[in-house]
């Protein structure tokens, strides 16, 4: 009886997926150098995508945490099995961490490149043979100039990555930027891009623009492009977060929803 009552309750959930969400609590320890994050519930961002169809999360953890990622985990716990997690890990990290991780929900872990206090990818050759076998991604939150370095420890480790936020490349980018050749390097190897926080991107593009550069990015990687909020937007004072419902407009559809379930299977 138990079991068929969370059958029903999984087959009511919306198919959707946004695949970069953080939630922060009040009470959770920061990482030095960090800023002290404003509160952002599970709850929340569940209420706001169920309203736009999507109704499995991707809960990337938050550089603040460094590696302490029991706050996601936690959450992960909250809903077995409907959302899922990536990770911040450095060479440290266990075989028996990352299967209990694994079996948490977590499908990947994230090195970043932009923030100054990010985590870089030191860990990558240790963390490297422990990611394959559970089959998880490596995911990057980095710069344009940055791609041809990544496209180098994709060709050498031959995992999956997945490129946060547009891949850090503007629609401003001139054609003649040598990071267009690695990005295309990266798709030809197989990487994943998100289309996420577009105010993220170096620059000012219209609607339009971001339209076509979304586009664009979409013809190069074929079927693996994913979307993600990136709620609660951080780089926002209270009060003035992009609309999500409008970002969902934007870059969601089925097509991609499905992708990520592939992606976060």
């Amino acid at each position: 009886m138990q079991a068929s009552a969370v059958q029903t309750d999984r087959s009511a959930i919306s198919p959707g997926w946004d695949c970069h969400v953080h939630v922060f609590s009040p009470t959770a320890p920061v990482a030095p150098g960090h800023y002290r994050p404003q509160a952002a519930a599970l709850e929340t961002i569940e209420t706001l995508a169920a309203g736009c169809g999507v109704g499995h999360l991707v809960l990337v953890q938050p550089s603040v945490y460094g590696t302490d990622n029991r706050l996601m985990l936690q959450m992960l716990g909250r809903r077995p099995g409907r959302h899922r997690g990536v990770a911040v890990l450095d060479s440290s990290a266990r075989p028996g961490d990352l299967q209990a991780m694994h079996d948490a929900g977590v499908r990947g872990v994230r090195f970043n490149l932009v923030s100054p206090v990010g985590n870089r990818e030191a860990a990558l050759d240790a963390l490297a043979p422990l990611l394959r076998e559970l089959g998880w991604h490596v995911q990057w939150y980095a710069r344009a100039e940055d791609l041809a370095r990544i496209a180098g420890l994709q060709q050498r480790h031959g995992l999956p990555f997945v490129l946060d936020h547009y891949a850090g490349l503007s629609p401003g980018l001139p054609e003649a930027d040598p990071a267009w050749a690695a990005l295309k390097r990266l798709a030809d190897q197989g990487a994943w891009v998100k289309l996420s926080a577009p105010y993220r991107l170096p620059g000012q593009a219209s609607p339009e623009s971001l339209q076509a550069h979304g586009e664009r990015l979409a013809d190069t990687f074929g079927p693996r492009v994913v979307w993600g909020s990136d709620w609660p937007h951080t780089s926002f004072t209270p009060g003035s977060q992009p609309d999500y419902a409008r970002l969902a407009t934007q870059a969601a559809t089925p097509a991609r929803h499905a992708q990520a379930a592939q992606l976060y299977a």
